[in-house]
Order: structure tokens, then sequence, then C-alpha cells
């Protein structure tokens, strides 16, 4: 049994991740920042399907107390599938954009992707099995109005990933992006109305967290040792 970690794990993607990784028979964790209720009842509904996975809490952005939770994980042993699916929106026209709209965005998408992924990395080489999935955005492969801290967070989110595709490959350790489009989750709940997903999206409806997470368990197996370093768009033919 492999032991996974997906931050971000009680929202509406990341939960769909959490169950079809739990149904692989992986252990998961599922974190969540301060929504630890939402994240136990993920937790619960994979125990209730008869597989194995447990709650954490801790805020990405804080790199000593990400730190500390994930010492106490490792105490378990390497944690060898990592999903970093943590981030916000905070948008706003750029003109109109503040210092901080900017800053909370990046320090949740980029330096969180740092300050979780960093301490994992070396008890991952270790095993010399790994899989890390970086969960990005349509908004970073074309672009998206009142989005350039979102657009710029998960594009450096692309770069760093293929970087450390390069430097993890010779330890069997594959590191790639998952880009989703319009996805039918409460984030995007409200953002878009069925007539504008039909105008959008040639598929014309929106994508399932599910979908995403087959993508991600797929990533995540061993039928995709050789896929590394790439950027993986799941959006219904939008771009």
């Amino acid at each position: 049994m492999k032991r996974a970690l997906v931050t971000g794990g009680s929202g509406g993607i990341g939960a769909a991740i959490c169950r079809r990784l739990a149904a692989d028979g992986h252990h998961v964790f599922v974190h969540a920042n301060r929504g630890l209720d939402r994240a136990a009842a993920v937790v619960a509904a994979i125990r209730a399907a008869g597989n194995s996975a447990e709650a954490v809490a801790f805020d990405v952005t804080d790199r000593a107390a990400t730190a500390a939770a994930l010492d106490t994980l490792l105490e378990g042993g390497a944690i060898q599938i990592l999903v970093n699916n943590a981030g916000i929106h905070d948008d706003a026209v750029f003109p109109g954009m503040s210092g901080e709209q900017w800053d909370r965005v990046i320090d949740v998408s980029l330096n969180g992707f740092f300050n979780v992924t960093q301490p994992l990395t070396l008890p991952m080489i270790r095993t010399r099995w790994g899989r890390i999935v970086n969960v990005s955005s349509v908004a970073a492969v074309a672009g998206n109005r009142g989005q350039v801290n979102y657009s710029a967070a998960k594009g450096a989110l692309h770069a760093a990933s293929k970087s450390l595709a390069l430097e993890l490959a010779s330890r069997g350790i594959s590191v790639n992006v998952v880009a989703p489009g319009i996805i039918e989750t409460g984030m995007s709940e409200g953002a878009f109305d069925a007539d504008a997903v039909k105008r959008l999206v040639p598929m014309q409806r929106a994508g399932q967290p599910e979908e995403v997470a087959e993508l991600v368990a797929f990533l995540a197996s061993d039928k995709a040792a050789y896929i590394s370093g790439q950027v993986i768009s799941i959006n219904g033919a939008l771009i």
C-alpha cells in the first residue's frame, strides 16, 4: 500500500482525487487548511467504502508549520504519491489588483508547491518510486481575464514541474501537470451558467471532478511510468 498526500483534498476536485486514489488501494492523507471537518467527511466516505484514509490540516503557505506536519507524516514512511491540488482564486483585472491579491494567490499555488514538495522529495527518492502530480488550470495555458495572478502562479508551476521532472527522472519518479478547464465544483459554481458553458466549451458541458481524478490516478499508477514533464489539459476541447 503506497501512501498518498492530496493537498486541498477537501474541495471538489481534491475529494474526487482522494476517493479515486483510495479505491486504487493507496492510503490517502486528505489535506485541508482550515476545513478539517470537510476533510474528515471525505475520509469517512472513503472508509465507508472499505478503503484507507486520514485527514490532516496545515497551511501550505506556512513553511515551518508545513514542515512540522510533514515530519509527522514521514514517521510512518515516505509519501510516494503527491498531488499538489491546493489553490485559490482572488480575481481582479490587473490595473485594479492589489498587492495582497497577487501575493495570496502566488503564495498558495506556487510557494505552497515548494513548501509541500521539497521536504517529501528526498524520502521519495530513497524509495526509487514516486509520482508527483500538480493540478493547474486552463488559465495557465491560455490566460484568462481577471486572473493574471492565478495564471502567473500556475504557469510558473508548469515550468517548475518540467525542471523537477528532469531532476527526478533517473530515480523512478515522474512529475506531471494536469490542467483542468471548466469543472463542475463549488469553486466554479456561479462563475459560468449553462449557456456560457455551451458557448465556451466545444463539448458543451462542464467536466466532472471524477474525470479529472481518473487522469490523476492514471498518472499516479505504474502504467504511466514513462510519462513525465508533461502538461496535460482536460477541458472538453476548450483550447
